[in-house]
């Protein structure tokens, strides 16, 4: 298995053993996680692909790799054309692919604990005009082929106290029945790691950039649970935490207990179970109820307690993100600096907070074209140096124990090009616009996606991502259920208390890329005789802009208020933490424009 020629070969051989000509490989776990563990690692075992979103389908003949915009370069440097061929989403998808392709009445197997039950349906529809079928394996096939597949992480989960939380476990949980009892539902299956991690004030280490455990849990209408986790990773102090209230279970007696479920009313969510938990429980004989998981909202809407600890988090992280700029003005003009080193050297002024758990994803450190790559990894293969003349994009985030960050910024190394000026300015043209934005109660982030793009759009530019994902506290960097997007969601009403991303951007392939991200928290608006109740956003992210690139003559007198504005909290409360050298440049680079 040296080559990826020679793990697709091994696949197909698999999967004619098995009668089945042809399988479906996604890029998730039994979770429908975003990122997930080593162990579920199938599509970038098989392919070589290293992003976070994609899929594949295996047939005897051809095989195909499906990954939406932000991949569209890196899909064709890491995964051969030769074997695959590179398929574009929303305009195609796997079912799509494969009513065209799959053979007339052949078998295409899937992992029912790895597809969502409306993927199983729409591929059946898909596949019945060939003739063909969808066949539910046992076993997934990859892994018989895989043999040094790691195992599943065996790390103890850990309390995330009430003190970082703002509400306990128990009172989750019993809004959670007063869910239910509404629905007149006994039970909801949560599946969703983050759901699990919030809903009983845990955490852990089972998946990298996530403090998330491996686990199920049922959440009935007398408040009460069962959480289904391997029995080594509950010590004493978690089993205290969680209480009688809770029944802790082995992680296999998950599905068992779904079956036994006969004559119950059960919710659960169609977007975040897998088709493994809706077969298990029709069988059983249970009554389904589709409807979204309990947590996400509430998890979504941040009390006091995680807004006041998000903040507290947004300044250390953007203390450790200026040093980081300070140290690159002054190293990066003398060249020998790369991609990696950079990357390294601003974990490092994160690790000395000493308050760092982990990253909060891959860091996006991409100088010259690879910044044009939008989800981007340095490798030892594609490490550029920081050249003068060109633009650095450094896109990271650090996890917390009271808060999650994510930020991006963009520098010029050397003397920007007035085209690279323009476009930065455009791009904070419409991030400026998002921050500044007042909307009544109900809006959703897909109707506010245009105010970032308009300046782009003016100059036939635009780009090919979102431009707001929700962020958890001391949970998942990418948090549902509010977007600001007009393609792959969008449509969640914007409530005060959720957090979300406000990142804008602009790509010119083989050129540079351009990224400005702050965090905004949706927070009440008061307006003298309003009519409606209002929201807009306070800026959680304290980090210069890029003083170089701003063309201010494109600025209007409102848009340079604001940014010296920003300015001015950022050298508040930013340049408070910092002393000497770093100090010093911290305030030259939050002087006021005119």
């Amino acid at each position: 298995m040296s080559t990826y020629e020679d793990r697709l070969k091994a696949l197909r051989e698999e999967l004619a053993r098995r009668r089945l000509d042809g399988f479906v490989v996604p890029l998730t776990d039994e979770h429908m996680s975003e990122y997930v563990g080593a162990y579920a690692q199938r599509l970038a075992w098989l392919t070589g692909f290293q992003g976070s979103a994609g899929s594949a389908v295996v047939l005897p003949a051809e095989a195909a790799i499906f990954v939406d915009g932000r991949y569209t370069l890196q899909v064709r440097d890491q995964v051969d054309g030769k074997h695959w061929s590179y398929q574009s989403v929303p305009q195609t998808s796997t079912s799509e692919w494969l009513e065209k392709n799959a053979p007339d009445g052949g078998r295409i197997g899937y992992d029912p604990w790895l597809h969502t039950k409306g993927w199983v349906e729409a591929a059946k529809r898909a596949l019945a005009t060939k003739g063909a079928e969808l066949v539910a394996v046992d076993t997934n096939p990859i892994d018989a082929v895989w043999p040094d597949k790691p195992a599943p992480s065996d790390a103890r989960l850990v309390v995330q106290p009430d003190d970082l939380t703002g509400q306990s476990s128990a009172a989750k949980r019993a809004e959670i029945a007063d869910w239910l009892d509404a629905k007149r539902a006994d039970s909801a299956v949560l599946s969703a790691l983050d759901s699990i991690a919030w809903t009983f004030n845990v955490r852990g280490t089972d998946v990298e950039r996530t403090p998330v455990a491996l686990a199920y849990a049922l959440v009935h209408a007398d408040a009460t649970a069962d959480l289904y986790v391997a029995s080594d990773k509950i010590d004493d102090a978690v089993r205290q935490h969680l209480g009688n209230g809770v029944r802790v279970h082995d992680r296999a007696a998950f599905e068992p207990a779904l079956r036994a479920l006969a004559g119950k009313t059960v919710a659960v969510d169609p977007e975040r179970a897998v088709a493994a938990i809706f077969e298990s429980l029709s069988k059983g004989g249970a009554t389904l109820i589709e409807a979204r998981d309990p947590a996400v909202l509430p998890k979504a809407i941040k009390n006091a307690v995680e807004v006041a600890g998000h903040k507290s988090a947004q300044a250390r992280d953007g203390a450790a993100l200026s040093r980081f700029l300070h140290w690159l003005s002054v190293e990066a003009p003398k060249g020998g600096l790369d991609e990696l080193t950079a990357q390294a050297k601003l974990r490092a002024f994160r690790d000395e907070t000493g308050l760092l758990r982990d990253l909060s994803f891959d860091t996006i450190s991409g100088a010259g074209p690879n910044g044009a790559v939008v989800h981007y990894r340095a490798s030892e293969e594609t490490n550029r140096p920081l050249e003068r003349g060109s633009l650095y994009l450094v896109d990271s985030g650090g996890q917390y124990q009271d808060g999650t960050t994510d930020v991006t910024r963009t520098v010029a190394i050397g003397e920007p090009t007035a085209e690279m000026r323009d476009r930065y300015t455009r791009v904070l043209k419409g991030h400026i616009a998002i921050a500044r934005a007042i909307f009544p109660k109900g809006t959703r982030g897909g109707q506010l996606d245009i105010l970032a793009r308009q300046f782009l759009w003016a100059a036939g530019l635009d780009y090919a991502h979102g431009t707001g994902h929700g962020v958890g506290s001391y949970l998942s960097v990418h948090e549902g259920p509010q977007r600001i997007a007009t393609f792959g969601g969008g449509d969640e009403p914007l409530q005060a208390g959720m957090i979300l991303s406000n990142e804008p951007g602009y790509y010119k392939t083989g050129e540079y890329g351009i990224r400005i991200e702050n965090l905004i928290l949706t927070v009440p608006i008061a307006i003298d005789g309003a009519e409606k109740d209002m929201y807009g956003f306070e800026t959680l992210t304290l980090a210069p802009y890029e003083r170089a690139l701003i063309d201010v003559s494109m600025l209007t007198a409102d848009e340079i208020a604001w940014i010296n504005a920003y300015h001015a909290r950022v050298s508040a409360e930013i340049g408070s933490q910092l002393d000497g050298e770093a100090k010093a440049w911290i305030e030259a680079a939050t002087a006021e424009l005119n």
